[in-house]
């Protein structure tokens, strides 16, 4: 069973960006994000008081956590939905987040000491290469810049959080782990909705769906996954399984929300995905 979690990974995380899209429709970004993670933490807490884990632990270790979250949750999550009530493609963004593995890869060489070669470098060029084929000409005019660089703000939130968890928070079990990191991040994204969006939810059909899809199989699957293998794996190796979720959910997007694939697009996507498993290649 094991072995299927990097697959179960990908399609799970792929579909986030799909459902996130559909969920922006019907509410604003970090008023869903902030109701999302209030019901993440309460379904964690109930799993840890059930199987009578320590819910209370050292005050170091719950910061350390809590700062997972707020660059996990909140940057990255937040930045990818507030990209998608701009108007940026589920694809598109999935594709700039997807560039994780590259810069993961960059850090780990000085922050967790895994040596970066110059084949990774190569991989981390046509990363780019492919990324900016797929954005092409069109940014600032059907690309929102906002947007993008919301994404942007999202890779480095990802990024952050990856290594950050790789080194200071894998003392925590699994849901005590997420719990706070899930309290932390509603937290966050509860002040940010307050001050800085006019916030609303409407709990359409749609929105009830996608957000129950995004808590059960997203926040207590896939994220759980990927603290498991973050714990168990070093940081550039798990953020490998990165370099599958931009053409995963191009066709999600394509199926599910009717989004265009242009052939630039599929070269981009295709020379990105290769570029960055060139770049983490050396690490499996």
């Amino acid at each position: 069973m094991l072995n299927f979690f990097p697959f179960l990974f990908v399609f799970f995380w792929s579909s986030a960006f799909v459902s996130g899209q559909i969920i922006v429709q019907s509410a604003s970004p970090f008023a869903s994000l902030s109701f999302r993670f209030i019901i993440v933490a309460l379904g964690f807490l109930l799993f840890a008081y059930f199987f009578k884990e320590k819910i209370f632990v050292k005050k170091s270790l719950v910061i350390q956590s809590a700062i997972t979250g707020i660059f996990f949750h909140g940057f990255y999550l937040g930045g990818v939905f507030f990209s998608y009530s701009l108007g940026l493609s589920a694809t598109l963004s999935a594709l700039i987040v997807g560039l994780q593995p590259v810069l993961t890869n960059i850090l780990c060489g000085p922050i967790l000491k895994e040596k970066v070669t110059l084949t990774q470098w190569i991989g981390i060029l046509l990363g780019l290469v492919g990324t900016a084929l797929v954005i092409g000409l069109d940014i600032g005019k059907s690309i929102p810049t906002l947007g993008i660089i919301a994404s942007i703000v999202a890779l480095l939130g990802a990024t952050t959080a990856t290594i950050w968890q790789k080194k200071f928070t894998n003392k925590l079990p699994l849901s005590i782990n997420n719990f706070y990191q899930a309290v932390a991040a509603a937290i966050f994204l509860f002040f940010i909705s307050v001050f800085f969006e006019v916030s609303y939810i409407n709990f359409t059909n749609s929105f009830i769906f996608s957000m129950s899809w995004q808590i059960i199989m997203v926040s207590f699957g896939a994220f759980t996954i990927l603290m498991y293998l973050i714990k168990i794996g070093s940081a550039s190796k798990t953020s490998n399984l990165f370099f599958l979720v931009p053409p995963t959910t191009a066709l999600m997007a394509w199926l599910i929300l009717d989004e265009e694939l242009l052939r630039n697009d599929l070269i981009g996507l295709f020379i990105a995905a290769v570029g960055v498993y060139i770049a983490t290649r050396k690490l499996q």
